[in-house]
């Protein structure tokens, strides 16, 4: 919109009866350079956003594999533990054996018994090797054991915890639900699914004052949880775009209403913005993907999509 107001002005100043300074001609032609870079710009930070957003569902997919490749690890962890506990106590009792039989041959001939002391001896030490080698085995045994229960406990906290922000999430959001908003939890994650009537008018980018306050009042719920991380997505549907300002196509648009949402989320002190990432889907995420009229109003959306930070797990993981 900014340029075809720059580029209707640049005509009527030039058909005009007065004339217009070179100098003038000049600054607004670097006026209207600007404003294409600074789009060209956009659409780059949008395609890197999309990249991290690939990446972190990747890296959601591969917590979910380590968790379960984990899982069957504690199993055989243990059964290898208690295999080596009864190892252990038959090597204890072929040792009280052998003492045993040493105190018996004692009543031999010298020679017999130094030979069988040698060859006692020799057995004790290989069992004394054993043992030692059995207790650090299940020393090892009994610290992955650890590391393995405490996973477990840090994926069900994980869990625990997206359960309560999404009850946290439902009732700050009670007066817009069914209206326009939805609450849901995937894949560990809680989605937060504004339709484009609670936020914007057809085709526009700037938040309605009733889309302004369910965001306000959601970044209340999120300053007081720093774990979480935000991703803003832009949806529009598969009606082709032809802008000739700021905004040209679906791109554009999902990019700038992803955008205008991150900027009230920043309004809130308290929120850090390096949890935030903002990226635009055009019309390639749709939830319904018919061509009636209904379907292209349920994917026209904008989406918060709200993720338990993982360090301490991944900690863990690279322990083991």
């Amino acid at each position: 919109m900014r340029t075809v107001v720059i580029l209707s002005f640049l005509i009527i100043m030039l058909s005009s009866e007065s004339c217009v300074s070179l100098k003038k001609f000049n600054e607004t032609s670097e006026e209207l350079k600007s404003v294409i870079t600074e789009n060209q710009n956009l659409k780059q930070a949008n395609n890197t956003l999309e990249i991290e957003n690939s990446e972190l569902k990747d890296s959601d997919e591969q917590l979910t594999e380590k968790n379960r490749e984990l899982t069957g690890q504690l199993k055989e962890s243990l059964y290898r533990l208690n295999l080596q506990k009864q190892k252990n106590d038959a090597l204890i009792k072929e040792k009280e054996q052998l003492i045993k039989e040493m105190d018996i041959l004692k009543t031999g001939s010298t020679s017999e018994i130094e030979m069988i002391l040698e060859e006692l001896q020799d057995a004790r030490n290989d069992l004394n090797l054993r043992e030692d080698r059995l207790r650090e085995s299940e020393k090892e045994l009994a610290e992955r054991n650890s590391r393995l229960i405490e996973l477990q406990n840090i994926l069900e906290q994980k869990d625990q915890a997206v359960k309560d922000l999404k009850n946290r999430v439902i009732n700050a959001l009670t007066g817009f639900n069914n209206n326009g908003l939805t609450v849901h939890e995937k894949n560990g994650k809680v989605y937060v699914s504004m339709e484009e009537k609670l936020l914007f008018k057809t085709g526009k980018w700037d938040v309605d004052p009733k889309g302004q306050q369910a965001i306000a009042d959601l970044s209340n719920v999120l300053a007081q949880n720093p774990d979480i991380n935000i991703m803003v997505e832009g949806h529009t549907d598969d009606v082709p775009m032809h802008g000739s300002g700021e905004v040209k196509d679906n791109w554009d648009l999902s990019v700038m209403r992803a955008t205008a949402v991150t900027k009230i989320f920043t309004r809130n002190r308290q929120i850090d913005p390096q949890r935030i990432i903002a990226a635009g889907r055009s019309e390639y995420v749709p939830l319904i993907s018919e061509k009636t009229p209904e379907a292209r109003q349920m994917n026209r959306r904008t989406e918060i999509i709200l993720t338990p930070r993982l360090d301490e797990l991944l900690k863990i993981i690279e322990m083991n």
